[in-house]
């Protein structure tokens, strides 16, 4: 069974940073491509960053520049490291997992959540 656990969100002033990481467990880590979505208060979930098991990464273009997604398959964990933080960032943040199963299948493994605020 595929588990992530994210944690490192919390309160910053704008202009700070914060670094967010997702455990992951009951998988292949290192075949996965691991991605970071955020939802904020009556939106929709939309995807934030994304890094394949090559280390190849995306980023939506509100984020380029100041947020980096990272990997560390020996510890199976993924980072985002936000900096240069906006109100507009404040949201849920989620980590998402697809194994080359998902891929086939149409399915993704998602984290619980972790909130980020960013006041003005």
């Amino acid at each position: 069974q595929v588990q992530l656990v994210e944690s490192g969100g919390g309160l910053v002033q704008a202009g700070g940073s914060l670094r967010l990481s997702c455990s992951a467990s009951g998988i292949i880590f290192s075949s996965n491509i691991m991605a970071w979505y955020r939802q904020a208060p009556g939106k929709q979930r939309d995807l934030v960053a994304r890094i394949t098991s090559g280390g190849t990464t995306n980023y939506v273009d509100s984020v380029k520049g100041r947020f980096t997604i990272s990997r560390d398959n020996a510890k199976e964990m993924v980072y985002l490291q936000m900096n240069s933080l906006k109100p507009e960032d404040t949201a849920v943040y989620y980590c998402n997992a697809k194994t080359p199963r998902d891929l086939l299948r149409g399915t993704e493994n998602w984290g619980q959540g972790t909130q980020v605020t960013v006041s003005s």
